[in-house]
């Protein structure tokens, strides 16, 4: 399975990752990708101020030939799903992830943990959850994919897991089966933190082809299903604007 649009990437503005935004379209377009998704974490990580997100909005469409689309891998604080972003900077995003930190809010029980993924996934500004088969928070697997279902969300299949979320193997894989299953949206992300591992997706696209994830159900297969999934979240959002403003 090819992916057109790989959806996780980090770039210097994160703190600890080590290319810009130009190196990373360099990436993308190196591995024949469509376009990519700028997801720099949030400002609870150590690294990234909040301007970042506001003043993206400066950066074209499209570099070296790759389509460029605005968004944050933003931290989960607490047990209400709450974000480290504003509600004005992330309506401003075309693709937010929700992700759990150590640093940011520490493992607690599976009970627990589940509460908090599931409550983000509730969040109107989340599009997906990212590398939700981390072992170090372990979670009731199903009840998450089932809330993504729900909610309309996406799980992240995290190539990056692999190498250096051990133990990330087996939760992925069943991760993937009950994505299959029960008919829910999943993400490929390669988490990239460095420009030459954009597009590197090999290990989760094997994954999703073992799982038998029908490529109808991964939102960044193409570029069309990437951009009807973000065009669909933006009507979602609509209301909350209106209500809001």
């Amino acid at each position: 399975m090819r992916i057109a649009i790989d959806t996780h990437t980090h770039t210097v503005a994160s703190g600890h990752a080590y290319s810009t935004v130009y190196e990373l379209a360099l990436g993308a377009r190196k591995r024949h990708l469509k376009g990519f998704v700028l997801t720099d974490h949030g400002p609870a990580l150590p690294g990234t101020s909040p301007y970042h997100f506001s003043n993206l909005r400066i950066l074209p469409d499209h570099m070296r030939g790759v389509r460029f689309y605005r968004g944050v891998e933003a931290n989960i604080l607490d047990s209400e799903g709450s974000l480290d972003l504003s509600d004005d900077d992330l309506r401003q995003l075309h693709f937010v992830y929700a992700g759990l930190h150590e640093i940011v809010l520490p493992s607690r029980s599976e009970a627990e943990n589940t509460r908090v993924l599931v409550a983000a996934l509730r969040n109107p500004f989340v599009d997906a959850v990212s590398h939700p088969g981390n072992p170090i928070y372990p979670v009731d697997i199903r009840a998450v994919v089932l809330a993504a279902k729900e909610y309309g969300k996406a799980i992240e299949i995290n190539d990056s897991s692999f190498r250096i979320r051990r133990g990330s193997v087996d939760r992925c894989g069943e991760f993937a089966r009950l994505c299959a299953e029960t008919g829910t949206l999943v993400v490929c992300g390669s988490d990239a933190h460095y420009w030459g591992d954009v597009g590197r997706l090999d290990r989760a696209t094997a994954l999703l082809r073992e799982a038998r994830v029908p490529r109808e159900l991964v939102i960044n297969a193409t570029t069309a299903s990437f951009d009807a999934f973000v065009s669909r979240r933006a009507a979602e959002k609509k209301p909350l604007r209106s209500f809001i403003e």
